[in-house]
C-alpha cells in the first residue's frame, strides 16, 4: 500500500507530506520513504490559525477553517505530486494528522468537562476532493481509552528504532519537544515517552518579536548564538508547573503559546536582558528541559545514543547546548543516522499510523499516552 502521510505541527510552519510504501511479509512490516516535501503556510494562514488557538475563538471561524484546510490539504497533494515523479493515481490512502488548535488532556470544572483535543482539516473534505480514502483524527480514540492523546510518535519509535544492543532516546523538537526512551530489547525496563516542554515554540515567538515579524524562527540558531544565557532568568522559567508534573504528560500552545511567550519576554525586561539574551535563554530552556529528563534514564535504560528529529535539528546552538548539558554521557546525533529524514519523520510516522489503523492493527502506546489499553486509532472517510 502506498500511503500519503500529512502532518502540520504546533509550529504552524506548513504542511509536511511523506509518500511511503508499506508491505507486510510474514508479519514483518517493510517500508520505504518515496518522497517528502513541505508546503509552507502563508503568513496570513499562520495568523488565522494562531487566532483560533484561543478559548474565545469564534465557533464559526473554527468550523469554516476545518473545511478550508481539508480543501487546502487535498489541493496541496495534487500540486506537490504534479511536480514529482510520484503519480497521484498510485496513492492508495491519505493519512492526515490535521492541525491541532486545542489540546487539553487534563481538565477540571463542571460535569460536562472531559479531556479533549481538536485537530481540524476535515477528512471527509480531503476524501471528496482527492477521491481517496482518508484516515485521520487519531488522538481522540486514545483519549477515549483513558490516555492523553499524545505523544503518538513514540509508538513508531519503538516499532522502528528499538535496538538489541543499547538504550536509545528518540528526541523530536517541533513546537513542543518530546522524548521516547527505549531500553535495549529484552530489558525489564519499560519504554517511557512524554512531552518535556517547549521546543521551538518560544524561540520562534521571540524571533518574531525581535525582528518585528520579519523572521518567524531562529535560522541555524544564529540569534541564540549571538546572545548570552541568563542563568537567573532560566531558573525562574524552570519553575513552571509543567516541568514538575509526572509522566506520562503532554502539552501545547495552551501552556506555552504566544500569550506565554509575550508575557515572559516582557518580564525579562526587568532583568535588563537584551533581545538576543532572551532568545539564547529560551533556547537553553528547551535544551535544559530535555537534558534534565534524559539524564533520569541514562543508567536505568542503558542509554548510549540520542537521535534528534524535527525542525530543532537545524538549530546548531540548540544542539550544542544539549550536547554540553549531557557532558558526552550519551552520543547526540540527527536521526538521519538511522536512515530517516529529520524533517520527514512526523509525516512518515502518521503514514505508518494510518496504514496500521486502516488495517485495524493497534497503533498507540499506552506507556507513552497513559491509555488503559492498546487500541486502533483513526477514523476513515471512504
Amino acid at each position: 500500500m502506498r500511503v500519503c502521510g500529512l502532518m502540520s505541527g504546533t509550529s504552524l510552519d506548513g504542511l509536511d507530506m511523506a509518500i511511503v510504501d508499506f508491505s507486510m511479509t510474514d508479519g514483518v512490516l517493510e517500508h520505504e520513504l518515496k518522497h517528502f516535501t513541505t508546503m509552507p503556510y502563508t503568513p496570513e494562514l499562520r495568523e488565522q490559525l494562531a487566532s483560533l488557538m484561543d478559548q474565545e475563538a469564534p465557533v464559526q471561524s473554527i468550523s469554516s477553517m476545518n473545511m478550508y484546510l481539508g480543501e487546502l490539504y487535498a489541493s496541496s497533494i495534487k500540486k506537490i505530486l504534479a511536480n514529482s515523479d510520484i503519480a497521484f493515481d498510485s496513492i492508495d490512502l491519505v493519512s492526515s494528522h490535521g492541525q491541532t488548535i486545542w489540546h487539553e488532556p487534563i481538565v477540571g470544572g463542571d460535569a460536562f468537562s472531559r479531556p479533549n483535543t481538536l485537530q481540524i482539516g476535515d477528512i471527509s473534505v480531503i476524501a471528496e476532493h482527492t477521491g481517496k480514502p482518508v484516515i485521520g483524527d487519531f488522538r481522540t480514540r486514545d483519549m477515549a481509552a483513558g490516555g492523553q492523546g499524545a505523544p503518538l510518535v513514540p509508538f513508531a519509535d519503538q516499532f522502528l528504532f528499538q535496538s538489541e544492543q543499547s538504550g536509545r532516546v528518540l528526541v523530536n523538537i517541533g513546537g513542543i519537544s518530546n522524548i521516547t526512551v527505549l531500553p535495549p530489547k529484552g530489558s525489564v525496563q519499560e519504554i517511557i515517552a512524554y512531552d518535556t516542554g517547549p521546543g521551538n515554540m518560544i524561540v520562534d515567538a521571540f524571533s518574531s518579536i525581535y525582528t518585528n515579524g520579519k523572521e518567524n524562527f531562529d535560522q541555524d540558531g544564529k540569534f541564540a548564538g549571538a546572545g548570552k544565557v541568563s542563568e537567573e532568568w532560566l531558573n525562574q522559567l524552570l519553575q513552571h508547573t509543567y516541568y514538575k508534573k509526572p509522566a506520562p504528560k503532554s502539552t501545547g500552545r495552551e501552556e506555552f503559546g504566544i500569550g506565554y511567550a509575550e508575557s515572559i519576554w516582557h518580564k525579562a525586561d526587568q532583568l535588563g536582558l537584551s533581545s538576543l539574551d532572551k532568545i539564547a535563554t529560551a533556547t537553553m530552556l528547551t535544551a535544559r528541559t530535555l537534558a534534565d529528563e534524559i539524564q533520569k534514564y541514562v543508567t536505568s535504560h542503558e542509554l548510549s545514543e540520542i537521535f534528534v528529529s524535527g525542525g530543532g535539528v537545524h538549530n546548531v546552538t540548540l544542539l550544542n547546548y544539549l550536547r554540553e548539558l549531557l557532558h558526552d554521557s550519551v552520543n547526540v546525533e540527527k536521526i538521519e543516522m538511522l536512515g530517516i529524514n529529520s524533517d520527514a519523520k512526523e509525516a512518515f510516522v502518521f503514514a505508518l499510523l494510518g496504514y496500521l489503523g486502516f488495517h485495524q492493527l493497534p497503533n498507540n502506546s499506552p506507556a507513552a499516552t497513559g491509555a488503559n489499553r492498546q487500541t486502533v486509532l483513526g477514523k476513515i472517510a471512504w
